[in-house]
């Protein structure tokens, strides 16, 4: 792991597009702002692993296959 220091209004870049900006510290408490480009996805850490955790359990769930055929069913009998 990195440790830098840094104080109220500097930065850290991340490779030429991501840049971390320390813009408060009152206490123990740092408050950090964040430029990345829109495709890279910045989360808390805490949601972050709620997201994976969600994922995971949508990728285990078994797809009720009959739900899908009545659904089908019931748009063929709406055209008619």
């Amino acid at each position: 792991m990195l440790v830098l220091s840094r104080r109220k209004n500097e930065s850290i870049m991340i490779g030429e597009d991501i840049e971390i900006k320390i813009v408060g510290v009152e206490g123990d408490l740092v408050r950090i702002g964040i430029e990345a480009p829109r495709a890279v996805e910045v989360h808390r850490k805490e949601i972050f692993l709620a997201i994976k955790e969600e994922n995971q359990l949508a990728s285990q769930r078994k797809p009720d296959w009959s739900v899908m055929k009545q659904m089908i069913s019931d748009m063929k009998s709406d055209e008619k």
